[in-house]
């Protein structure tokens, strides 16, 4: 039995259509009540309230038993978040309590991190504890890292694994509203021949010149998929090891549709600037010492990817 909590998200589902893929039905998928028409398609065991997953699946003994990890993927996204208790209730205490009941009943449990705990500031982007977090959403997942760092230290055994996304785009993205990828938001918006907006630059980057490590959501089900079956305690970045700036994105996407029109550069909204990253870039060498050997999509080939599957839906 294998568990997916926020199995209507954005890298849920896109796991569950891999597992189904690969034959695998035997999941349980975890997720708010009102969500489950967005995974009707998919093959499955049972679809569990969030809010009742943990109650429910501590009275069941023989369940426990069977269940071989718990991909945990369910989360409060928004970077924007302006209610703290709010989202350290929904990433870092139901988190905790996962990870608890994981170590207590010694199960796998491979979970979302993110690279937004390392801050708006230039750095290696290497695994540790160069925590910078900048805003609410970046401190709740800060504080799961601390506490599995914390747990791994004094309980050897146990079997917790995070995985430190970057900026994941790709097919399923569409219901991430303000929080989907700027390759998203910019085909949308050529698409329609509309007037593109990027951010002007600051803080020693041109305009549009802001750049990214963009991991593609395939790779991203991959690797959460090959750590089920190599697993490896720690928190790992998953990223390509390479950065593209945003003024390329809307080229390459441009050149595919032959959208003429130029950028125009606009003020960072307040509500962000305190907190972007105007750059990141994944360092992969503990990925690599963990065993993970397979080359990543890199964004070029990835957009082309994207793009080709917009316009085949």
């Amino acid at each position: 039995m294998l568990v997916v909590t926020g199995a209507c998200g954005f890298i849920g589902r896109n796991l569950v259509f891999f597992l189904n893929n690969l034959g695998i039905t035997n999941i349980i998928l975890v997720d708010k009540k009102k969500n489950i028409n967005l995974i009707k398609k998919f093959k499955y065991h049972s679809y569990v309230d969030n809010k009742f997953f943990l109650k429910k699946i501590n009275n069941n003994q023989n369940l426990i038993k069977k269940i071989k990890v718990i991909f945990h993927l369910g989360a409060n996204s928004s970077t924007v978040e302006k209610n703290l208790e709010k989202v350290i209730h929904d990433n870092y205490i139901y988190s905790k309590l996962l990870v608890d009941f994981c170590v207590n009943n010694n199960i796998k449990l491979i979970y979302a991190s993110s690279a937004s705990v390392y801050g708006i500031k230039k750095n290696n982007f290497k695994e540790g504890y160069n925590f910078l977090p900048a805003n609410y959403y970046s401190i709740s997942k800060t504080l799961v890292d601390l506490y599995v760092l914390n747990i791994l230290k004094v309980y050897k055994n146990a079997k917790l694994l995070g995985l430190r996304y970057f900026n994941v785009y790709g097919p399923g993205e569409e219901n991430k509203g303000r929080m989907s990828s700027i390759i998203y938001k910019l085909n949308k918006k050529i698409v329609n021949n509309e007037k593109v907006s990027l951010f002007r630059g600051y803080e020693g980057f041109a305009n549009g010149e802001q750049n990214r490590d963009f991991v593609y959501i395939e790779d991203c089900v991959k690797i959460n998929y090959w750590f089920y079956k190599n697993f490896k305690s720690g928190i790992v970045n998953v990223g390509t090891g390479r950065s593209v700036t945003f003024n390329k994105i809307f080229n390459i996407i441009a050149k595919y549709h032959n959208y003429k029109k130029k950028i125009h550069y606009i003020k960072m909204p307040l509500d962000l600037f305190t907190a972007y990253q105007n750059e990141t870039k994944a360092n992969l060498k503990k990925l690599r010492k963990f065993g993970y050997k397979k080359s990543f999509i890199l964004p070029k080939e990835g957009i082309k990817k994207y793009l080709d599957y917009f316009s085949n839906n």
